[in-house]
């Protein structure tokens, strides 16, 4: 019997162009046309599906397929032993049949006999294209998963596809990745047909199989970002210590510096603020606070509360008192209590904000300033120092 020629032939065409290995695709066919066999001349139930009834492992296991590549053409084989008496035609043959076949044959011996395939052509045929196509997709799919398993945390180029029950559905390259409710930037508009730079976070199992899972709400996301505007990250002179991130309202991230005479602060923030500038823009309206890492958890606690000014941090257990100015309040709790929050998550420890007068208090009104980035300050820093070094020249 034959499938269609042509047919075998777009599947070695279409492996080929897209790196699918064409021997699993007959494999699948072989097993599948062989399923379809037992069902159409045994009527086992067993029917493109993995899992084989009992009848199917126990009656029918000894069957195979040969098929010829070049042609189309296949052959159902059955392994059966020479008996004298056969109890179980789908297993075994008599010496005086088997003979017929080869005078040499005698009892034990085990043959390869042909069965009958009449009329299963156009079924055998139906069978291969539904399984190639569908084994096409599968094995298509697994490449793909592959060619991203060792790409975990790295930011690529999505196009936003559709929105599927809460979830952004993205395309990046032939793959197609979900982003969940949680990994979204809350105050973000995700347009159909529009770039988005994502996070791939994770290769995760559901019941539709292996997904990849991105975020732009993860503070890895950021750090990354950063890698790719700032030369000193990426080739390690600056390192990111720790970051604290409320994705679409503001994060703050501490930097240190490995190398003698690199402003860490200053490398990240560049020229004129313009790779910080850029970060943002791809953040949308998110605000980043670049702080100074400090070894002493002293010293990091009061570059954590910047913008506002420190008088004295105490630390008993976990929890950080820290003292401020009166006026300098509103500054270190800041609009809804962030900014010590953002301080907290940073620091990993419970931060008490205390006033001049050593009693701890709440930001009755949040000051302007509270919203505003240190990146101003840090400009404005920069070019003071800029003047400076024209002057000593």
């Amino acid at each position: 019997m034959a499938i269609v020629t042509d047919f075998l032939a777009a599947i070695n065409q279409i492996a080929s162009e897209r790196g699918i290995d064409a021997n699993k695709i007959y494999d699948a066919l072989k097993e599948a046309i062989l399923i379809a066999y037992k069902k159409e001349y045994f009527k086992t139930e067993a029917f493109f599906t993995d899992e084989k009834t009992e009848e199917d492992v126990d009656e029918h296991d000894n069957l195979s397929i040969e098929l010829n590549r070049e042609n189309g053409t296949f052959r159902v084989i059955a392994r059966k032993e020479v008996v004298k008496k056969v109890t179980d035609d789908t297993k075994q043959i008599s010496v005086k049949d088997a003979q017929v076949i080869s005078k040499d044959l005698k009892e034990g011996d085990v043959i390869e006999v042909e069965l009958p395939s009449d009329d299963f052509g156009r079924i055998a045929a139906q069978t291969a294209k539904q399984v190639v196509l569908q084994k096409i997709r599968e094995f298509e799919k697994e490449a793909v998963l592959s060619e991203f398993s060792g790409k975990i945390g790295q930011v690529f180029t999505a196009l936003m596809q559709r929105m599927q029950r809460g979830d952004v559905v993205f395309e990046i390259g032939k793959a197609t990745a979900y982003m969940p409710v949680e990994e979204q930037i809350s105050n973000e508009f995700y347009k159909v047909g529009e770039r988005y730079k994502v996070l791939l976070k994770d290769i995760v199992d559901t019941p539709r199989g292996k997904e990849l899972v991105v975020s732009r709400a993860d503070p890895k996301f950021l750090i990354e970002l950063f890698k790719m505007e700032v030369p000193e990250i990426e080739s390690g002179v600056v390192e990111v210590k720790a970051v604290a991130r409320e994705a679409g309202s503001r994060s703050k991230m501490a930097v240190s510096s490995n190398q003698e005479g690199v402003d860490p602060i200053g490398s990240c923030v560049g020229q004129r603020g313009i790779r910080i500038a850029n970060v943002m823009s791809e953040l949308g309206e998110e605000k980043i606070d670049i702080i100074e890492w400090a070894e002493e958890l002293e010293g990091f606690i009061a570059n954590a509360l910047s913008p506002a000014k420190v008088e004295n941090v105490k630390i008993k257990g976990d929890t950080a008192t820290v003292k401020v100015a009166d006026d300098q309040l509103s500054l270190a709790i800041g609009r809804d209590g962030q900014n010590v929050r953002l301080a907290w998550k940073l620091t990993n420890m419970k931060i008490d904000i205390v006033g001049s007068d050593g009693t701890a208090k709440k930001a009755e009104k949040p000051v302007e300033a509270v919203e505003e980035t240190p990146v101003e300050e840090i400009k404005a820093e920069e070019e003071v120092k800029e003047e400076e070094v024209k002057a000593e020249e």
